[in-house]
């Protein structure tokens, strides 16, 4: 099967955001869209605004990670900005992960759950098969170019144990480039964020094509 490849617009020219994306586009299905608060991660990125603008201009599908606090509060604002996928962290989600994926799903969007590094499986472990998506962060949210955690790309086979969904996407997110990469799909993972990987690359497609291997 062939692994979704979903550049970060994180490591993005943000002055040529437009031209960053039709970059990448010939050569991908999905675009990771990093949203953070400053509050769930010592960062600030893009907002509902930068959203609606990348929608306009392409047609690549919207992977939308929210590393915010109190995401259910947000979750129309993303969907009518034109996400397709909606990522939230259980950490943030405190005891609305259960309300927050049905109010997902109510805007027919498709809902993914994701964990920090620091974070075990057992604590989604009741939300697997009621999710498209479980991410399973390689570095601490916050900031691109870290480096890879090996032993969080573990987590990929305790998901597949609890796992009853033969279509279930497990996405890791933090650090990927082609060896990180292959180490994560040799574990079971079918789609991978990177961000400096591709776009610090001199041959972007020869980067992309790289990872799905």
């Amino acid at each position: 099967m062939s692994i979704i490849i979903s550049p970060s617009i994180l490591s993005a020219d943000f002055a040529n955001l437009e031209a960053d994306i039709k970059r990448v586009e010939p050569f991908v299905p999905w675009l990771h869209i990093d949203v953070m608060d400053g509050h769930f991660v010592p960062n600030i990125s893009i907002g509902v605004p930068v959203l609606k603008s990348v929608r306009k201009c392409t047609n690549l599908f919207l992977d939308t990670h929210l590393m915010i606090e109190n995401p259910i509060k947000y979750v129309d604002a993303f969907c009518d900005a034109g996400a397709d996928l909606i990522t939230f962290h259980v950490e943030a989600s405190k005891d609305e992960t259960l309300k927050t994926i049905e109010k997902i799903k109510s805007r027919n969007k498709k809902v993914g759950i994701s964990i920090k590094p620091k974070t075990s499986v057992e604590e989604i472990k009741d939300y697997i098969n009621l999710v498209d998506m479980v991410l399973i962060m390689t570095v601490e949210p916050g900031f691109g170019g870290q480096k890879f955690m090996e032993d969080c790309a573990q987590k990929i086979k305790e998901v597949k144990k609890y796992s009853k969904n033969e279509d279930l996407i497990i996405q890791i997110d933090g650090g990927i480039n082609d060896m990180t990469g292959k180490i994560c799909t040799d574990l079971g993972a079918n789609s991978l964020v990177a961000g400096s990987y591709i776009y610090n690359a001199s041959d972007i497609e020869k980067a992309i094509k790289s990872l799905d291997k």
